[in-house]
């Protein structure tokens, strides 16, 4: 009995520290080592199990409870990137934002209008839009490139393309706010592009090793790929002379290096005023978010959520308001 416990403690020490080596993304870049972005992404299983596991010390009356419940004290910002019971603003908005991946409207492009042109947003981003894209009622559009669009029923005043790399593209909008201009930006950063008969898996033990083989080939250079896009647009971030609003699909998920350093500087909307799950992509049986919006402080997020009553695409649409101080 003794060795079995000693075998859970290492155990559950093993996943503490792994989860905290999540926090490491911060300042390691994928090109140097990508490993601790594949820790990001299996965050929240790896927090299930610890909070199992915390749970389990605490029905055996052990008082190593105590100390794995203080670790794991450190780990509530992290998770609060993933699932989150934060108070709702008391706040007016003036300026309401829809960002959804419609996967270039495989799955009805009329019904992501009558949906998007529904929800009644000042800004509606979208990426994987495919060939032209244009909601009834909407005045102004950008969608001269790739991948990402933007349509808007405020002014816009300039775009311009975000230099990138790889499969992503991303661009910027100055648009007018109540008297006021903000930049907002539409990312999309290179997705991982897996064939899901590969990644699926299978009860044949060889036959998963290969699978796991082709998911890191896959995951690894594209962490990589990512850092070069990051840095393009933390550029364009950083060189605003406006207050910013940044939208997209980033193909990260919260605690990774493209999450900390996009949103370096930066409010994450869910975290400040969203409840529940962020989970936005539900095409594998997995919670994953990779959908985000993040603000300067003269922006400030009134509200946020992800509306999971519909089914548009592979993703789900984020929803979210603002103040422009």
């Amino acid at each position: 009995m003794k060795l079995f416990r000693s075998f859970f403690t290492l155990g559950h020490a093993t996943i503490l520290i792994l989860l905290l080596a999540t926090s490491l993304n911060a300042v390691v870049r994928p090109q140097s080592f990508p490993y601790f972005n594949l820790l990001s992404l299996a965050f929240p299983v790896l927090m299930i199990l610890n909070v199992i596991l915390c749970f389990w010390w605490i029905i055996r009356g052990k008082k190593r409870a105590l100390f794995f419940i203080a670790v794991s004290l450190l780990l509530i910002v992290p998770t609060g990137r993933w699932i989150n019971w934060h108070s709702k603003s008391t706040e007016s908005a003036n300026l309401k934002v829809v960002s959804l991946n419609i996967k270039s409207g495989d799955w009805g492009r009329k019904n992501v209008y009558e949906y998007l042109g529904g929800q009644n947003a000042d800004v509606v981003f979208v990426q994987e839009y495919g060939k032209e894209f244009n909601i009834p009622g909407y005045q102004y559009k950008v969608d001269d490139y790739q991948i990402v669009a933007l349509n808007s029923k405020l002014k816009i005043i300039n775009t311009k393309k975000i230099a990138t790399i790889g499969n992503g593209n991303s661009f910027f909008a100055d648009i007018e706010v109540n008297g006021r201009i903000i930049r907002v930006i539409n990312l999309y950063l290179t997705p991982f592009a897996f064939d899901k008969k590969k990644v699926k898996p299978s009860e044949d033990l060889e036959m998963n090793k290969t699978k796991l083989k082709y998911v890191l080939k896959r995951l690894v250079p594209t962490f990589k790929t990512h850092q070069d896009e990051v840095k393009d647009i933390r550029q364009a971030v950083e060189d605003s002379p406006y207050p910013v609003l940044l939208a997209g699909d980033f193909n990260a998920v919260p605690n990774s290096y493209e999450y900390y350093q996009i949103g370096h500087g930066l409010t994450d909307a869910f975290v400040k005023v969203g409840r529940g799950s962020a989970t936005s992509f539900h095409d594998y049986k997995f919670p994953i978010r990779i959908d985000y919006l993040f603000s300067s402080k003269e922006i400030e997020p009134v509200s946020y959520r992800v509306d999971r009553s519909v089914k548009l695409s592979d993703h789900f649409p984020v929803i979210a308001t603002f103040k422009v101080n």
